[in-house]
């Protein structure tokens, strides 16, 4: 089955670029093209996807708006932000309204496909660009509440490596330690997080105080 893709973005030359570029890439599937927030509250949900590829600076409502409002109706949903902004507000406020992903608007075609099928398989892919601001974030503020400051090094260790958005099978190889070993380590730290996924996880480790 192709993987079943949505997009929401003003710039109508840009929105018909990510369109082609989807619908002729094999194993995808260009479900539908919005312009604004509002046509994609309307749309999507009439024929779920199983990617959003979402532009932030949207005429009215914002696309940051819309993630939440998404995610309300489909908490499963895969949304990943596509946009030039690179600040660490937008980056963090994306994110905690349920995106998986950050992909500023110069990447390459064959890494937006690429960005696709890894959030599609449970990574959250994201610039280096902004993979960089993540990290240095992580570098400047160090966890604070009592939740966090519970979590062992090598936990501390694993969020890290979620947080660049590597998949399991890459943070056992990192860490020279088994997939399943990392399951039981992310299990740990959801229930000292009081979270449910890997994303809420990543959020609130990297939330600001």
């Amino acid at each position: 089955m192709p993987i079943k893709v949505s997009i929401v973005e003003d710039d109508a030359r840009l929105r018909e670029n990510l369109s082609n570029l989807i619908s002729t890439a094999d194993g995808f599937q260009c479900l539908n093209s919005c312009h604004n927030a509002e046509s994609a509250l309307n749309t999507i949900p009439r024929q779920w996807p199983d990617v959003v590829l979402m532009d932030i600076n949207l005429p009215k409502m914002s696309g940051i708006e819309c993630v939440s409002k998404l995610k309300e109706l489909r908490p499963a949903l895969h949304i990943i932000m596509v946009t030039m902004y690179v600040d660490e507000d937008k980056i963090f406020d994306s994110l905690k309204a349920g995106a998986s992903g950050y992909l500023i608007k110069k990447t390459a075609p064959e890494e937006i496909l690429e960005a696709i099928r890894t959030v599609y398989s449970g990574g959250a892919p994201m610039s280096n660009t902004i993979a960089l601001k993540v990290v240095q974030f992580f570098k400047a503020e160090r966890p604070s509440s009592d939740e966090t400051r519970n979590l062992t090094p090598r936990e501390l260790e694993i969020l890290t490596q979620l947080a660049k958005g590597y998949h399991y099978k890459e943070i056992a190889s990192a860490l020279f330690i088994s997939v399943e070993t990392v399951r039981t380590h992310l299990q740990h730290i959801y229930e000292k997080l009081h979270v449910r996924s890997r994303t809420e996880a990543v959020v609130k480790f990297l939330g600001r105080r």
